[in-house]
């Protein structure tokens, strides 16, 4: 069969697929899709642990570690629970294996809401954990699937963006604290340029995705998380001097221009860079959190890699939250007390926030990170995105796509680099005046839609 005619033959199934779940939404008996109610049993919390009884299937992505990390949860969970039996399964494409099996009642006790249920029809499949007025007090991210102010699932982590660094590079080059403003990130760039021989930043320019990450810090260098989906989708002229995307992109445009990154950015490589920065052959290196445990597992000395906001020039200091996967339970679990006492260890007691997704545990009463507290003292906040307003909802994509901009793609920052080490014949301020012109002409064609 030719290719072109797979794919399409791929996308029908699919479509089949969502069709097929909608449809389940609209249909089943309990939907609260059209405004009806369903209520948290809550019940479980009072009883004596060893009282919770069952077998429980637990299915998630994580196939690297479903047969050697969630084993061991297994043993700490049975310590608190010991009558309860956990299997795990883990999909390699975990989207497309578990939505065609939410057509039956199959799909596990306990598992991540996929992105390709509607939102809406979210309570045909998942047990209600509670009411978000109150869960939200206790868990960030659960306003992002809850339907008609009841919750569904918790994120398994939330993650952040800021700038991984080597703490003895630092100390080597004399940099007695962690920069904040952009300034003082340059400033200490170049200490480290003139003071020791490692690199001051790798771009890891070559495999071009690294370099998107620096738009997860976005929100730190405007020092509002409204600013991206409230106040920039709502007024032209982005990338001029002083809005927060032109001095996010400047830095990065400075950075190279100064020659504080790697010599020949064409030859960069992601997996040597890991080990690279861990044995202090470079200083810093602009990631989400979910980078770190990477980088410190392939390290000499794990301890030598600290993580640090972003550099802003704004008053207020954020730390930029993403929430990930969410747990929920199957509503067609024969074991439900079983499966959500599972999620509650999981979410407060197992670790996998910070030890396997590099992020935050969701639960606001779990304590940060070691490597976060003296952020949190020193008055830096984390916040998660403010979500669009209602009806702007996919508005800045929508205006991003028709300007062809690509703020989380990685041709302009690419194009960004190469003009900064004098590989094309255009300036800084020549590329954001191409862009600002073709966002303004897309935001008047979109809004006026």
């Amino acid at each position: 069969m030719k290719k072109g005619k797979l794919l399409s033959l791929l996308m029908v199934m699919m479509l089949v697929v969502l069709a097929a779940l909608s449809g389940c939404g609209n249909n089943k008996e309990g939907s609260n899709s059209e405004g009806g109610t369903q209520e948290a049993d809550t019940s479980w919390k009072d009883k004596d642990p060893k009282d919770i009884k069952g077998e429980i299937t637990v299915i998630n992505q994580r196939t690297d570690i479903i047969d050697t990390v969630f084993p061991e949860y297994e043993k700490e969970f049975q310590k608190k629970y010991p009558n309860v039996e956990v299997n795990f399964e883990a999909l390699t494409d975990y989207g497309g294996q578990i939505t065609p099996r939410m057509n039956t009642q199959d799909y596990g006790d306990v598992l991540l809401i996929p992105t390709q249920v509607p939102i809406k029809d979210i309570p045909n499949f998942f047990e209600p954990l509670g009411k978000l007025e109150d869960m939200e007090k206790d868990y960030m991210g659960v306003e992002e699937r809850a339907v008609d102010g009841t919750v569904y699932g918790i994120p398994i982590a939330v993650t952040y963006t800021g700038v991984v660094y080597n703490k003895k590079v630092f100390e080597e080059a004399g940099i007695t604290e962690t920069p904040k403003t952009m300034d003082d990130f340059l400033a200490a760039l170049q200490k480290i340029k003139d003071n020791t021989d490692a690199i001051p930043l790798y771009t890891n320019y070559a495999a071009g995705w690294p370099l998107t990450q620096w738009e997860g810090a976005f929100t730190t260098v405007a020092g509002d998380a409204a600013y991206y989906n409230q106040t920039m989708v709502n007024e032209k002229d982005p990338f001029v001097k002083g809005k927060p995307q032109y001095e996010l992109w400047k830095l990065m445009y400075d950075v190279a221009n100064k020659d504080l990154i790697e010599e020949d950015p064409l030859t960069t490589d992601w997996e040597t860079s890991k080990a690279m920065i861990g044995k202090g052959e470079i200083g810093t290196m602009v990631l989400g959190s979910w980078a770190i445990d990477q980088i410190k597992s392939v390290s000499e000395n794990p301890d030598d890699i600290g993580y640090m906001p972003f550099p802003t020039n704004a008053d207020k200091v954020i730390f930029p939250l993403g929430a990930d996967f969410q747990i929920g339970v199957n509503k067609n679990s024969e074991n439900k007390e079983a499966a959500l006492a599972w999620v509650d260890w999981f979410i407060h007691e197992s670790g996998y926030s910070v030890e396997q997704a590099g992020g935050i545990s969701a639960a606001k009463d779990v304590p940060l990170p070691e490597e976060l507290k003296q952020y949190e003292e020193q008055g830096v906040t984390f916040e998660l995105l403010t979500p669009a307003k209602e009806g702007q909802e996919g508005l800045l994509d929508k205006i991003d796509k028709e300007a062809e901009v690509g703020l989380w793609l990685e041709d302009t920052p690419k194009r960004i680099v190469e003009a900064a080490i004098g590989n094309r014949d255009e300036s800084f301020d020549d590329i954001m005046k191409e862009l600002n012109a073709d966002w303004n002409e897309a935001y008047d064609k979109v809004t006026a839609e």
